[in-house]
């Protein structure tokens, strides 16, 4: 493989008075960074005008369609600028930059891989979050008939651009808050190799959450439901890959 060429992805919505300071934070892993304006408003947009100004990549969406629909474009606009892997990272400053260098650290061995962080919660997580995304959790560990993928829904990870690319070109994963995980489990199924690291998480008492609660949650229930006839179309290859793994799980 060529040299590994890593980038930053940022999708931002509508989160004016954190990004800058995260751009700065970031700037220590001396990477590319590239923001995603997925619709924002005049103060946001603005203040994305003042970072590209300083260097960085923007890419304007000119409606917001969701986090999934931005990270997408990111990753076709990395791989048209050379980019061979995307560290996509929250907008709002909620996790730990200082954990960031992990997840590059896989580049050099590893570079096919996909490495997704799990979070390590302060005391600031409020317990509705925390205990909701263990619905998700085992939905998750149904539909892939493995407990391999410790959280889906954490948004710090390490994506192979290309390899992301083939796969969403088939499967888009959803323009919201669906993707994070669909994608995930996809790449559990195509047999992509996946690795994960700890990122630590703080939710700030004036934090901006973009979360639509009815719309959010059907959709992610209709991805679920979903998924899981999906599963049990590819039960047989999941049940044989699974008892291929037993022994060598046994041997280690």
């Amino acid at each position: 493989m060529a040299e590994a060429r890593p980038c930053i992805l940022i999708p931002v919505y509508n989160h004016p008075t954190t990004i800058g300071p995260l751009c700065d934070e970031l700037a220590a892993l001396g990477l590319p960074l590239l923001l995603v304006d997925d619709g924002c408003d005049a103060e946001c947009a603005a203040e994305l005008d003042r970072l590209a100004g300083k260097g960085h990549h923007l890419l304007r969406l000119t409606t917001n369609q969701g986090k999934g629909a931005a990270v997408r474009a990111g990753l076709e606009q990395a791989q048209r600028f050379g980019y061979t892997h995307a560290l996509q990272v929250d907008a709002d400053g909620q996790h730990a930059c200082e954990d960031l260098p992990a997840f590059l650290a896989e580049l050099e061995s590893a570079p096919e891989t996909l490495v997704v962080g799990y979070p390590r919660y302060d005391a600031s997580v409020p317990r509705a979050r925390f205990y909701g995304r263990y619905a998700t959790h085992v939905w998750v560990w149904i539909n892939t008939l493995s407990l391999e993928i410790r959280d889906s829904m954490c948004g710090v990870r390490l994506y192979p651009v290309a390899a992301l690319n083939r796969l969403l070109a088939r499967h888009p994963c959803g323009n919201r808050m669906t993707f994070d995980t669909e994608v995930l489990v996809r790449w559990h199924w195509a047999g992509g190799a996946l690795t994960q690291r700890p990122v630590r998480v703080h939710y700030p008492r004036d934090g901006i959450s973009h979360f639509a609660l009815w719309r959010d949650n059907r959709q992610i229930s209709m991805m679920h439901t979903r998924l899981f006839f999906g599963m049990m179309l590819r039960l047989p290859r999941l049940l044989a890959r699974r008892l291929r793994r037993i022994p060598a799980e046994e041997g280690s």
